[in-house]
């Protein structure tokens, strides 16, 4: 007796079960595109963010330096020029404008601030006309006036300094109030109050100020 063969239905898997449709993809797509986006921007700005940091630690720091070297000029003059009319400079300023200056027994140091001698400095900068300092880090006396640039991307267009950083009595040097290197002078006590102001700006970023002060005193 012959038995009749089972017969196996077979059923279509409901739309459920069929798996993303093309839209669906599409929507997903996007969806991890902007979530892409949305972490590479984020990255981005923590890079930034840590190149601006590191800027500003660089040039901090540089800035110390700078104002030190100044520092070790006023104790080792004996008097801040006071004048309306800054004395001559022997190795010339060329458009920069003449800010402090002190008399040493073997001549006159000048700092100038303004156009950079030559292209491989960033904006303005910081100058020292004065003799040099020797291996010892001393002032070798007696020798030729050099000029040398002590610190550059000093800013174009720094906010007026009108307090002489707190230091009683004192009236600004050189009208350099304005300028990205200030100094004021109380002529009783011949103590110097400096200001040092750095700009800088990357791909039309927000513009970033780097600021130090000091005060000094000259003898």
């Amino acid at each position: 007796m012959k038995t009749a063969p089972i017969l196996r239905s077979q059923t279509r898997g409901s739309p459920a079960s069929a798996g993303f449709g093309l839209v669906e993809l599409l929507v997903a797509m996007g969806l991890g595109l902007m979530v892409c986006g949305v972490v590479v921007q984020v990255l981005l700005g923590e890079g930034r963010s840590a190149q601006n940091f590191s800027r500003l630690v660089r040039e901090r720091a540089y800035q110390r330096r700078a104002l030190a070297l100044i520092r070790a000029d006023l104790e080792g003059g004996s008097e801040v020029v006071d004048a309306a009319t800054p004395l001559s400079v022997d190795c010339g300023v060329a458009s920069r404008k003449v800010v402090l200056q002190i008399k040493r027994g073997d001549g006159v140091i000048t700092y100038s601030v303004g156009a950079a001698p030559s292209g491989i400095w960033r904006g303005q900068v910081l100058a020292r006309c004065g003799p040099a300092y020797g291996l010892e880090g001393r002032v070798n006396p007696g020798t030729t006036a050099q000029s040398h640039v002590v610190l550059d991307g000093l800013a174009a267009k720094p906010p007026t300094w009108a307090t002489c950083g707190g230091l009683s009595d004192a009236r600004v040097l050189n009208k350099s109030e304005n300028v990205a290197f200030s100094a004021c002078l109380d002529p009783a006590t011949q103590l110097v109050s400096m200001r040092l102001v750095q700009s800088f700006s990357d791909g039309g970023g927000p513009l970033q100020w780097v600021r130090s002060e000091g005060v000094a005193g000259a003898g």
